[in-house]
């Protein structure tokens, strides 16, 4: 697959010198949304951002909280669920942590289970496909028992609430989160839990938080996609080792040509929805032999791929992250991209 990767990337340098022949953007007919952290700042309820959704041309929006909706009473829900339908728009419905070992688990909803007990009930009466969630974050590999014992944590919430995810025809959509999983530590526990009730959000700057390659955990995990939370990423080095800033999309080191390419292939069904979080850059001392601890089932192959994005790179500054404006702006022109360049979306 490696190969393939640098073949595409000869002919697109080839292209380039070459106009006829230069890409052309096909319609890729998979659906576009975004996720409504994307514009977090704004601090708008589900009806305002299915109204901006609708006006956005998207397809699908990810209520990735359980704070979106003024209640959770099933009147309401059913009222969000027709607005929806009125502006031709699929709900894909969401929440935080459901790991109670976790460092971020919050128990505003009750326990691990009953928290994500509401969560598919309120997919279910979304007509949501899936209940979007996560384990934790990085800072969960270095908690005692390391990432594998959060992982069997997660497990066992997951089998508590599996027939209710199987009787309402809701999946249980795992998300690779703010550096906890890389991919094939999420496979592991959906393969643990059960495959046919937990599937994966796959989220591509995620995975660079944990020293993946976009295109390498596409691999791994797009088999096991459900739902998404895409964005692009820059990378680049400094004296401590790879510093990554997430950008929005087409202003990053990853190759969405190729990326949706393959996306196409090995998850056909699934919605491409922008998780745009940009304006900040996180740097990881990998040059440090003690940053590793929390690593150490990394493969080298996975990491230099990682970390050859990062000789495409270069230094980007910080941005107005929690600006309503900006987020606005970075999400806007991100759909732009994915429609003019990539040819995502049905309308």
């Amino acid at each position: 697959m490696q190969e393939v990767y640098l073949a595409l990337f000869r002919c697109k340098k080839v292209a380039g010198a070459l106009p006829f022949l230069e890409e052309t953007n096909m319609k890729r007919n998979i659906p576009l949304g975004f996720d409504n952290f994307s514009i977090r700042a704004c601090g708008w309820k589900a009806p305002q951002l299915l109204d901006y959704a609708a006006a956005q041309n998207c397809d699908t929006i990810l209520f990735s909280d359980l704070d979106v909706y003024e209640s959770h009473d099933d009147n309401h829900l059913r009222d969000v669920k027709q607005k929806a339908d009125d502006l031709g728009l699929k709900i894909h419905a969401g929440t935080g942590s459901i790991c109670p070992t976790s460092k971020i688990y919050n128990d505003k909803w009750g326990d691990a289970v009953e928290h994500l007990s509401l969560t598919i009930r309120v997919a279910k009466a979304l007509s949501s496909p899936v209940a979007r969630c996560y384990l934790g974050n990085s800072d969960d590999r270095s908690s005692e028992g390391g990432i594998q014992a959060r992982m069997k944590d997660t497990i066992e919430i997951c089998r508590a609430v599996r027939d209710l995810s199987v009787d309402s025809g809701v999946t249980i959509a795992i998300e690779n989160h703010a550096g906890d999983m890389q991919a094939r530590e999420l496979v592991q526990l959906i393969e643990e839990a059960g495959p046919d009730y937990v599937g994966a959000t796959l989220d591509s700057g995620n995975a660079t938080w944990t020293l993946e390659d976009p295109l390498r955990n596409l691999e791994i995990l797009g088999p096991y996609a459900v739902s998404t939370g895409i964005r692009d990423s820059m990378v680049w080095r400094d004296d401590h080792g790879p510093v990554v800033q997430w950008t929005a999309m087409g202003e990053g080191v990853v190759d969405w040509n190729a990326y949706f390419d393959l996306f196409a292939q090995v998850c056909p069904d699934v919605p491409c929805q922008l998780e745009i979080i940009s304006g900040f850059s996180r740097a990881f001392a990998c040059y440090d032999v003690e940053f590793w601890a929390p690593y150490e089932d990394v493969r080298a192959v996975d990491y230099s791929r990682f970390m050859a994005l990062s000789w495409k790179g270069r230094v980007l500054s910080a941005g107005e992250a929690n600006n309503a404006d900006y987020q606005k702006a970075e999400l806007e022109r991100s759909l732009r991209f994915c429609r003019e360049e990539l040819g995502l979306g049905l309308r």
